[in-house]
């Protein structure tokens, strides 16, 4: 029997639809759902700390080694996302519905992989170029672009609100910047021209990357989409290590520190890309971009602990500020028409699909389950314990 989608998101989300009424229903509204917020506020900070954890594992390895191999780095990455989530995606759908699913849409899976890997290539050849100062200001790019790109591809709408909100963190970023510079931690350019265009490139290439899973993961299993991103990372990032890094390799002194940082970082990166999705789907890329701005805050406790650099007010400053963004932009939620972009491989429905993928709140959306997915930990009740309402398979509804 065929379920209407209007229907469907009344069910499961009326706190979502009193939101978009006013502003102080949103606020009442926000009491009785203060645990979603503070579920993806967790993940978000997670996920900056991630960030953080990478940032002082691969300072630590370019100060031991006498070549740098960013490439090898990602490499290890995307095939450890391969070698867990391939087995457990055949396992979970099957498959047919694996085989079903990327002989339809492989060139989303390539983009998506191309955009992320070259996204990393640039922004670390960034560094290498520009300054500190340009690269933390032109990384912001990366907000803009996502919001462009969710308006077309998700069919996201934005409220005033959330222009205010990303203003908020984006104040907040510029704190972070203006204690970074008076504490001299600045470093001139080499080629600031060639570094600023490698760091526009990158964070163009993020927010591609970062929407695409978005899109993708609205549609597919979390686990798949991580699965699909390690198979064709590791394809295309092995061709570039092979062809810029194997005289590098060679090269290549391996220590005790060396080997303990390169795994750390790995593990780090392999805990940020199982946790992203999750995020995407309860929030958005949007808001995975805006919490990630507390990174260079968290790498400020690094230091304080690991070099003893003191933390100024203006650093705590910066983090409430963003973290004040972050509760503005949750309050009232971004609307997104029923339908998301009919792009070419998601006009049609397959087995596998998520019944409902689009949502009408897309900032605290219910998590659409199926079949195959219901032990999916973002497509379970546990984020919703209250909920009763289950979305089928796609496949079942007729």
């Amino acid at each position: 029997m065929a379920c209407s989608p209007s229907r469907v998101l009344r069910t499961l989300d009326p706190i979502g639809a009193l939101r978009a009424l006013d502003p102080i229903g949103a606020l009442r509204a926000l009491r009785n759902d203060w645990k979603r917020f503070v579920l993806i506020l967790a993940l978000g900070q997670i996920l900056s700390l991630c960030i953080t954890s990478t940032s002082v594992l691969s300072n630590k390895l370019a100060e031991r080694q006498t070549v740098t191999t960013p490439n090898f780095q990602s490499f290890l990455v995307y095939a450890l996302l391969l070698i867990v989530y391939m087995p457990l995606t055949l396992v979970r759908l099957g498959p047919r519905k694996v085989w079903l699913n990327i002989k339809k849409r492989y060139y989303w899976y390539i983009f998506m992989a191309l955009v992320d890997v070259e996204g990393n290539f640039f922004v670390i050849k960034a560094f290498s170029y520009t300054s500190l100062l340009s690269c933390m200001l032109l990384d912001t790019w990366t907000l803009p672009c996502v919001m462009v790109l969710a308006y077309f591809l998700m069919h996201t709408r934005y409220k005033w609100t959330h222009i205010l909100s990303v203003l908020i963190c984006l104040g907040g970023m510029g704190l972070l910047i203006k204690g970074d510079m008076d504490a001299g931690k600045n470093y001139l350019a080499t080629d600031a021209a060639r570094g600023d265009i490698f760091m526009l490139i990158g964070a163009t290439c993020y927010a591609l990357s970062n929407t695409t899973e978005e899109f993708i993961v609205r549609h597919r299993p979390q686990y798949e989409t991580v699965a699909w991103l390690g198979f064709f990372g590791t394809l295309i990032n092995g061709v570039q290590m092979g062809i810029i890094e194997h005289d590098r390799l060679k090269k290549m002194t391996w220590t005790k520190e060396i080997v303990g940082f390169t795994i750390g970082f790995d593990l780090v990166m392999f805990v940020l890309y199982s946790i992203a999705p999750f995020l995407f789907r309860l929030s958005s890329a949007t808001f995975y971009n805006l919490s990630i701005l507390t990174s260079d805050f968290y790498g400020l406790i690094f230091a304080k602990y690991m070099f003893h650099n003191p933390i100024t007010p203006i650093y705590a400053g910066a983090f409430v500020m963003i973290v004040v963004g972050l509760l503005v932009y949750y309050i009232i939620p971004q609307v997104a028409p029923v339908r998301m972009a009919r792009v070419y491989g998601f006009r049609t429905p397959i087995p596998g699909d998520l019944a409902l993928n689009q949502g009408a709140e897309v900032a605290t959306a219910p998590i659409a389950s199926h079949d195959d997915d219901n032990r999916s930990v973002a497509g379970s009740g546990l984020f919703d314990p209250d909920s009763k309402t289950r979305v089928q398979d796609v496949s079942t509804l007729a």
